[in-house]
């Protein structure tokens, strides 16, 4: 049986004292640690005791890191370098590490020579050997001369030494040229560490982006599955390491970080796995369990307290859905309007002053939900346990990073596993042909601290494309948008999150969450919902005029929507027509959609007038 392949943690990645590092790399599974000078300096136990306490979590010391401003400095330095490096090979003993990670020189004094640079790394390298020392040679993006990796591979050829090898860094080649070639020529004797980091499309200085900005794989823009793919094909057999320099990352808790970094790393596993015909290279990636094809959303569930519930209930009948039936075993009801199911789950808990309503559960429609369950299992989702009496559907739960319920289920009304059977009649009729036909997207609104952890959830566990990125700026803040989609269409999330936020000062409605119906008919749904009393959010004429100055609209159209509220934007692939009822309870709107072509957005251009338009209805109403 072939090995997996390991998988280490730089401990920079994560925040806390190293002990702290060390608990959380091992509780999450990593197999090693990079171990990073700063925090090993700061550390209270000798190198001896951290050397002791990785071993007792199972934690082997892949590299110590960084060995900085070496190669190519003048003589009188050089000498200096040289007994430096002794001290960290003396340190590295004590620690029972056997690689050292050195960064292409910024020194100021560094001259540009590399037949210097390959002479000075071929004589730490002699003195790393008697040792059992191997030096890995880095490119920094921004190093003075060598910021290459062609570069620093140029280099360690020509030095030729046995204990002198290259690191490949991700974040140091992609920033640079998004698709290298060439690396699957090295040779893999020479190809020492491999180092994985993701990052946002590097419009910024890269030394900044490095510093603050990185991201765990499958966060960011890079393309890491090609990347690694050709590492892996230089017939490279050592770990899949993270050094992740992120800001966030750096003052969060270390358990939940360390999680959310080895999902990306299986993620990643995952995305090289399917990468294309599976070669011997591959031998010992991991495989999740393939995600089923998912269909659509089987319900959204809502958790409603005694007073939000008549607000809500009120509002849905107002939108055509119909109480069609009540759990059999819990104060739970189902309301539905054609193919669209709500679950309003009864709780006790009060959360704000005007009842709590929360997006609570989110329910997939899965060709196999026990599949999907293993697969998020595997992905790390904590399966969450669910009570149920023997007659009733077993479903598959799993939770977000948010602690949102993900259900994966099946709707058919014969299967005894579908999750209808769970719910007994109450004999009320449909309210006549449904004008919504689906449940178009589920936006949620995320923490930013953990917004890259959830995107990188639902991409993993649901197996969702990113879309549609953008930052607006709304009245009380810019906020971070992110959409995620399946590739049928039939599953859309999209996400957002304010940016910053400081102090008590709030729109009243903390990070308000959705559920978006699809309808064919935007014009007669917002009339038909209209005349039942839907609380429809009233946007404000300056928005009608605008509109009409950046878009020729019919008139009689731009009159209807003025007169029933309807938002309007448009892209190159179609047009995207929405409207929106008031807040109800805590943080929960509902939304109807029509989208005419292929529009594939969510309206974000409009969310700043929504998001004036439902702080004015709550003020108005506080009143």
């Amino acid at each position: 049986m072939n090995n997996p392949v390991r998988k280490t943690i730089a401990t920079v990645c994560l925040s806390g004292m190293l002990d702290d590092k060390l608990r959380a790399s091992a509780a999450a599974g990593f197999d090693g640690v990079e171990i990073f000078e700063n925090d090993l300096v700061n550390s209270h136990l000798s190198p001896e005791g951290i050397r002791d306490r990785c071993a007792d979590l199972g934690l082997s010391i892949d590299m110590y890191q960084p060995f900085r401003d070496f190669e190519a400095l003048p003589a009188e330095q050089h000498e200096t370098n040289l007994r430096r490096a002794e001290r960290k090979f003396d340190l590295m003993e004590r620690l029972g590490t056997d690689t050292m990670l050195v960064c292409s020189t910024l020194a100021p004094q560094a001259i540009d020579d590399d037949d210097l640079a390959a002479e000075q790394l071929h004589a730490l390298a002699t003195r790393a050997a008697p040792r059992g020392i191997r030096v890995a040679y880095e490119a920094l993006a921004w190093g003075r001369f060598v910021n290459t990796w062609e570069h620093s591979w140029r280099i360690v050829h020509q030095a030729d030494h046995p204990k002198l090898g290259v690191c490949l860094d991700s974040f140091h080649i992609l920033s640079k040229d998004p698709r290298p070639t060439g690396i699957a020529t090295i040779d893999p004797e020479k190809l020492f560490f491999l180092q994985l980091a993701d990052a946002p499309p590097p419009d910024m200085n890269l030394l900044r982006l490095s510093r603050h900005h990185r991201l765990f794989p499958g966060q960011g823009s890079f393309d890491l599955t090609h990347f690694v793919d050709q590492v892996l094909a230089t017939g490279y057999t050592g770990p899949l390491s993270l050094e992740v320099f992120n800001d966030v990352f750096r003052q969060s808790d270390p358990g939940p970080a360390a999680l959310d970094a080895m999902r990306s790393l299986l993620s990643l596993e995952d995305g090289v796995a399917a990468h294309g015909p599976r070669g011997p290279y591959r031998v010992g990636i991991t495989e999740p369990t393939p995600s089923p094809e998912l269909s659509g959303w089987a319900f959204a569930e809502l958790d409603v307290d005694e007073r939000s519930a008549t607000e809500i209930t009120t509002t849905l009948s107002a939108l055509g859905f119909v109480h069609t039936g009540q759990h059999r075993s819990k104060p739970v009801q189902l309301w539905q309007h054609g193919d669209c199911n709500v679950v309003l789950n009864r709780t006790s808990e009060k959360t704000s002053e005007w009842g709590t309503a929360e997006l609570a559960g989110l329910a997939v429609e899965s060709r196999a939900p026990d599949s999907s369950a293993q697969r998020a299992r595997e992905l790390l989702a904590p399966r969450l346990p669910t009570q149920h009496a023997d007659t009733e559907a077993e479903l598959h739960t799993s939770a977000t990073p948010d602690g949102k319920r993900i259900h994966f289920c099946r709707t058919e009304g014969d299967d005894p596993t579908s999750w209808r059977t769970d719910f007994t009649a109450t004999g009320t009729p449909p309210a006549g042909a449904p004008v919504l036909v689906d449940i178009d997207h589920i936006a949620v609104a995320e923490p930013f601290d953990h917004f890259a952890e959830s995107m990188l959830f639902y991409r993993s566990v649901f197996d969702l494309r990113p879309q549609a990125e953008t930052e607006y700026a709304a009245p009380f803040g810019l906020v971070r948008s992110q959409a995620l989609g399946n590739r049928s269409g039939r599953i859309r999330i999209a996400m957002h999150a304010a940016v910053l936020r400081r102090g008590e000062w709030a729109p009243e409605v903390p990070d308000p969450e959705h559920i978006s119906f699809g309808t064919d008919d935007i014009i007669g749904a917002a009339r038909s919902m209209r005349d039942s009393g839907a609380p429809i959010l009233r946007i404000p004429e300056n928005y009608y005029d605008d509109l009409d100055a950046r878009y020729v609209l019919d008139p009689e159209l731009l009159s209807e929507m003025r007169m029933l509220n309807i938002l309007y934007d448009r892209d190159d692939h179609g047009e995207f027509f929405h409207f929106c009822t008031d807040l109800l309870g805590s943080r929960v709107f509902f939304e109807v959609v029509q989208r005419v072509g292929d529009h594939r957005g969510y309206g974000a251009a409009n969310t700043p007038v929504r998001m004036a338009a439902h702080r004015q209805a709550r003020l108005h109403r506080a009143t």
